[in-house]
């Protein structure tokens, strides 16, 4: 086959440093377009970024280059940098989720990242993140997932 033809959808979670509201009601909107612009800029397309003050989670699909780590890494130093040029003790958590996405889930998980506020009226993020590990059948240490 002379061309490559790609069509990887992922959820991607991940939080600020211990998880602390280090993201300012006001700055989560520019955020979210920060990360979306960045994804552009590197042959990606973020179809929704969204979150709270403590985490973010971007529905991206992926170029044929690109690996989901490598994605995650420039998502997450470009962002850092630039939230750090106001907010000097910015940072992210190290680690990362990234769960698949089907063509056909594609409305419904835009609809969940955009709407994220509504979802924190009834769950706090260590209870979503838990659900979203467990809805995909991902192991994980406990001792790990609540630090």
């Amino acid at each position: 086959m002379a061309h490559s033809y790609v069509c990887v959808y992922v959820h991607i979670v991940f939080s600020t440093k211990n998880r602390q509201p280090l993201i300012p009601e006001q700055k989560g909107r520019v955020l979210w377009r920060y990360l979306a612009g960045i994804a552009k800029n590197h042959g990606l397309k973020a179809v929704a970024v969204g979150g709270m003050p403590d985490h973010v989670h971007i529905l991206l699909s992926l170029s044929p280059e690109m690996g989901v780590a490598k994605a995650v890494n420039l998502l997450k130093s470009n962002s850092s940098k630039r939230m750090r040029e106001e907010h000097p003790r910015f940072g992210w958590q190290e680690g990362y989720s990234a769960f698949s996405v089907s063509a056909s889930a594609l409305n419904s998980v835009e609809e969940y990242i955009n709407t994220q506020p509504e979802h924190h009226q009834r769950r706090d993020f260590a209870q979503e993140y838990l659900a979203l590990l467990k809805k995909h059948g991902v192991s994980y240490d406990p001792k790990w997932v609540m630090e």
